[in-house]
């Protein structure tokens, strides 16, 4: 049973009493979510949605979304999720490259993007969903009995379930094709390496759903599971930490930066995290020093992992209760092999650094009408995943850096990762990046963007004799950039693109 409408149907025939998803206003159990999902796909069809029609999906967390997201795919069309913080220029873009046929929006959304709905012609059918505490009043449209639900045939390994695009770092985004057979195959794995317990454990979900990675731990895998999710908005530390006491939450997900924002919560609020088994940390690089002061406070071990969207996303974490090393993002999880190669392909020995690369089913069909794209990050079988690593004799990765933001300075390597792991342990510093900047003489040289901790301020000069006593003269940052907050995309990572405009255009603070 490897497509997600018969692996649902299954988990709420033996799970359906349990709950599914848990907010503030309501809780409704696996029978009655797939009931409700199954009549919004019925009226989906209804409004004339055919198998392989892509729809898109312009919402934040909440009840609303997730079951949207599961009414579409039980449709047997395909949900085009939309970045809640990107401008209309690239929502208008990734909507004619996906040939959007219908748009779900959220009311108060719906203005953002007015202007460019026009210009859509495949685009025939808008449905807006308000937003009252009340979820099931928010989707009155879609709750219509106007016709029984029509299942979609589905071949799970050439059927697709979500049109995902990457964050465009270099040009427009792609829109990464994922099948059914590739999330039901990323769910098991996550499943069995992070010991989800069916029908026990309730994971909370801040990071935004629209985004691989809370996707699929944070919704596909507990409804594969006849788990719970409780989906909430926001980064407010209060409110997270109040979130996971008052539903019981056991299964945290987070970016690294998340986990900086919840360091800040008075001492008293630990008690708090107390039904928390673990956390979870993926999306981007944590800093050693961040992690061990969250374990420290809290009492509460968090596992780092990773993965590209193109992989459903989710290749690796630190063994659940087993032998965690701080600093990797762990063992491949099961069914997925991972390698370090060259730049012709061949394998590297241990600790020797190259580009890590990913075979498995939950490797993504391709890029949505980019076969060139596609072939350029296929090596046979193997997925060129574009971050540079390596592999220690005991199987576990470690991630060096993304191959592009590598720096050549006078012909050595310098990864930015190890630069910014530096700045992370100094007390001051809440936030770090470190970028290239071309240079006549040097080919390149690092640029180190900060923020400071609320309160506190560092000068260039401090900076630079705290960065002396740790690295090498050609690591050495020539400028350091002082910001209030680094720009942050919606899964937490922060954008170098957006530094290096800063760079360009010769922003920031730059009397340091």
């Amino acid at each position: 049973m490897n497509d997600l409408i018969r692996r649902m149907d299954a988990v709420t025939e033996a799970m359906g009493d349990r709950p599914a998803v848990i907010t503030d206003s309501v809780t409704i159990s696996h029978q009655e979510f797939q009931e409700t999902a199954t009549m919004m796909a019925s009226a989906l069809q209804h409004l004339g949605i055919r198998k392989g029609d892509r729809v898109a999906l312009y919402a934040a967390n909440g009840m609303e979304f997730a079951l949207l997201y599961i009414a579409v795919v039980r449709a047997g069309a395909i949900l085009v999720p939309v970045n809640l913080l990107i401008k209309p220029r690239e929502i208008a873009y990734i909507l004619k490259d996906a040939g959007v046929k219908a748009l779900l929006v959220q009311t108060s959304l719906r203005p953002r993007i007015q202007d460019i709905l026009g210009d859509l012609e495949a685009l025939s059918i808008v449905v807006e969903i308000e937003e009252s505490p009340h979820p099931f009043q928010n989707l009155k449209p879609l709750l219509r009995l106007e016709g029984g639900w029509v299942k979609p045939p589905i071949d799970p390994d050439e059927d697709l379930v979500v049109i995902l695009y990457t964050s465009g770092t270099t040009g427009f985004p792609k829109g990464a094709m994922l099948t059914h057979a590739n999330l039901v195959a990323n769910t098991d794995s996550v499943h069995v390496a992070m010991r989800w317990r069916q029908g026990i454990d309730r994971v909370l979900v801040v990071l935004p759903m629209f985004h691989a990675f809370a996707a699929t731990v944070g919704l596909w895998t507990p409804l594969m599971n006849g788990c719970a999710l409780i989906p909430i908005q926001g980064f407010d530390p209060e409110g997270m930490a109040r979130a996971i006491d008052r539903h019981q939450a056991t299964i945290f997900l987070g970016v690294p930066s998340l986990y900086s924002v919840l360091l800040r919560l008075r001492d008293d609020r630990v008690r708090l995290f107390q039904t928390l088994r673990f956390g979870i940390a993926g999306g981007a690089a944590m800093p050693v020093s961040v992690l061990r002061a969250f374990e420290e406070k809290f009492g509460i071990r968090v596992y780092e992992g990773d993965g590209p969207t193109e992989c459903s996303p989710v290749t690796c974490v630190n063994p659940i209760d087993g032998v965690s090393k701080p600093g990797t993002v762990g063992l491949p999880v099961p069914g997925v092999e991972m390698r370090i190669v060259d730049e012709q392909g061949c394998l590297l020995k241990d600790g020797e650094v190259g580009e890590i690369a990913v075979r498995g089913a939950n490797v993504m069909k391709g890029y949505w009408n980019q076969p060139e794209a596609t072939a350029a990050v296929m090596m046979g079988d193997w997925l060129l995943t574009g971050d540079l690593g390596t592999r220690d004799a005991e199987g576990y990765f470690s991630i060096v850096d993304r191959k592009k933001d590598l720096i050549i300075v006078n012909g050595m390597n310098v990864y930015p990762r190890m630069l910014e792991d530096v700045l992370y342990t100094h007390p001051s510093i809440l936030e770090a990046a470190v970028i290239g900047q071309p240079d006549s003489r040097h080919g390149e040289v690092p640029i180190a963007y900060i923020a400071c901790h609320d309160g506190q301020s560092l000068s260039g000069q401090e900076l630079r004799e705290f960065c002396l006593n740790h690295l090498g003269r050609h690591q050495m940052p020539r400028r350091f950039v002082v910001l209030e907050r680094l720009p942050r995309n919606g899964a937490g990572k922060i954008l170098k693109r957006e530094l290096r405009k800063e760079g360009e255009h010769d922003r920031g603070v730059s009397g340091l």
